[in-house]
């Protein structure tokens, strides 16, 4: 009998993979974690029963995340990624020359270990000399950070649990604080089709502390039966939906052209926020 994974998006939609093999599994005190190899996806973490990203189409979560606010920068140097456990972020943000230093928060040790082991592909990077990584509460981190960062961006899981301070006001006001005049913050905020409310709460907590906030678009097949938004806040007040610095070469899905048409938003989403 061929095993399937399945994800509830809705009462009434959901998404199933064929799975080849179950690589690990376990509860981390934090969260269950599991990493499966599917069938057209290739291999895929799963936290809490909820897909967090697959070999097949990883790029266009982590490439419009990462490439958008730094290519956006005129010169982005240090770079605080919140989350990610997986490692792809940290990736594509060091495939920027100008970047000097990292650091990520990640509040799970386990999901590094596992995704290190199952997947290379992704985590591979955060062996890099310029990432500094700690496993302690991202929210507590920037709460109590005296530093100062380019580019903040945040990776978390669902608004639930372990990340849902990562969605609050309070959050994005000590992100704002620890911002360079120049800096920008970037997050994901759920999809417009079913999650229509946690992206307006995220959207409007960014804009009541950024004097300039976006929503873009990108697509992600596992994550959503339509668009799936991240948006970004300007702290000195530069447009982000304009290139500065240059795209590192050999992108998946992030081009300048994207880029730009990524803030072109259908009026039903528009209308919502």
């Amino acid at each position: 009998m061929p095993v399937w994974f399945e994800e509830k998006h809705w009462e009434g939609t959901y998404l199933r993979l064929r799975v080849r093999e179950v690589l690990f599994h376990k509860h981390t005190g934090l969260q269950d974690l599991a990493i499966i190899e599917t069938e057209d996806f290739g291999r895929a973490l799963v936290l809490d029963g909820v897909l967090q990203t697959t070999e097949r189409d990883e790029a266009l979560y982590h490439e419009m995340l990462a490439h958008v606010p730094l290519c956006a920068h005129p010169a982005p140097r240090r770079v605080l990624v919140i989350g990610g456990g997986d490692g792809g972020l940290v990736r594509e943000v060091l495939r920027h020359p100008g970047v000097e230093h990292v650091t990520m928060v990640e509040i799970d040790r386990e999901v590094v270990e596992a995704c290190r082991r199952y997947l290379p592909g992704l985590s591979s990077a955060l062996a890099d000399p310029r990432v500094h990584l700690l496993f302690e509460d991202g929210v507590r981190y920037v709460r109590e950070c005296q530093g100062s960062f380019d580019c903040i961006l945040v990776d978390s899981t669902d608004p639930s649990g372990p990340s849902l301070g990562l969605f609050t006001p309070a959050f994005y006001a000590d992100c704002f604080r620890i911002l360079s005049p120049q800096g920008f913050l970037a997050c994901q905020t759920e999809e417009p089709f079913f999650r229509g409310e946690a992206m307006r709460q995220a959207f409007r907590a960014v804009a009541g502390v950024f004097p300039v906030t976006r929503l873009y678009l990108s697509m992600v097949p596992v994550y959503s039966v339509w668009f799936w938004t991240f948006t970004v806040g300007s702290k000195g007040g530069l447009d982000p939906a304009e290139v500065r610095s240059p795209a590192p070469p050999g992108t998946r899905y992030y081009s300048p052209e994207i880029h730009r048409a990524a803030f072109a938003l259908p009026p039903l989403i528009r209308d919502q926020l």
